[in-house]
């Protein structure tokens, strides 16, 4: 007579578990995305905050309006500071002063042996990536990675430009440029392959991404699919 005890407890025990699980699938990735923002906006406060004279400090403001006793943090200044100064920079940066005074830059960058290789590399990175002009990583593909047999995802990028096209095109076929992102997306490879050994998705540039991230577990669902 008490064999239904332990199933009862076992089923409320188990109900408990799947709605704990739920709850974490919810409340993980947004409170996840909230401690990355605050963080990136703390570590940018940190940046700019210490440039911004005494008097207008954030906490400048919260004593003189709040009194002595206020105490609470106050976040997103330095980002503010920092996008407005960003767009500054830009806007005169196309005028022929900013022209100017950039190329002057430049020019004494090219006589430090060590400085002029990391901006250099750092300026092309950045145009690369905000070139409006010309897209990266515009496509996913497949490709036999490390061996043949087993197939990676990757991102098609621009193409091969200079030596390196010139080096490739004595080769033979047209060739592509691929980064093959590792998991969890922390480093990657350039890897210069075969257009014609590479099998072309539609699968979107953040869908890939995610698929990588997650190490496998998160695949994109079908266009004709309702997202859960």
């Amino acid at each position: 007579m008490t064999e239904p005890l332990p199933s009862r407890r076992r089923g409320i025990l188990g109900r408990l578990r799947a709605s704990f699980l739920t709850g974490l699938v919810v409340v993980l990735p947004v409170g996840l995305t909230a401690y990355f923002a605050w963080t990136l906006v703390g570590w940018i406060d940190g940046w700019i905050l210490p440039l911004i004279p005494a008097h207008l400090q954030p906490e400048a403001f919260v004593e003189r309006y709040f009194g002595p006793d206020a105490n609470f943090p106050v976040r997103g200044v330095g980002v503010l500071v920092f996008l407005v100064f960003t767009v500054i920079i830009g806007w005169l940066a196309k005028g022929l002063f900013g022209r100017s005074v950039i190329k002057m830059g430049e020019e004494m960058v090219d006589r430090m042996p060590i400085i002029r290789s990391v901006y250099g590399g750092i300026k092309q990175v950045a145009e690369t990536f905000f070139n409006k002009t010309e897209k990266s990583f515009d496509q996913v593909c497949l490709l036999e990675f490390p061996r043949s047999g087993t197939w990676a995802l990757g991102f098609i990028s621009t193409k091969p430009k200079g030596e390196v096209a010139h080096r490739l095109a004595s080769l033979g076929p047209d060739y592509s440029a691929v980064f093959v992102g590792l998991t969890p997306f922390t480093s990657g490879m350039l890897l210069f392959v075969p257009t014609k050994d590479l099998t072309f998705l539609d699968m979107k540039i953040e869908d890939a991404a995610k698929l990588i991230v997650s190490g496998g577990l998160v695949y994109p669902l079908p266009k004709d699919q309702p997202q859960p």
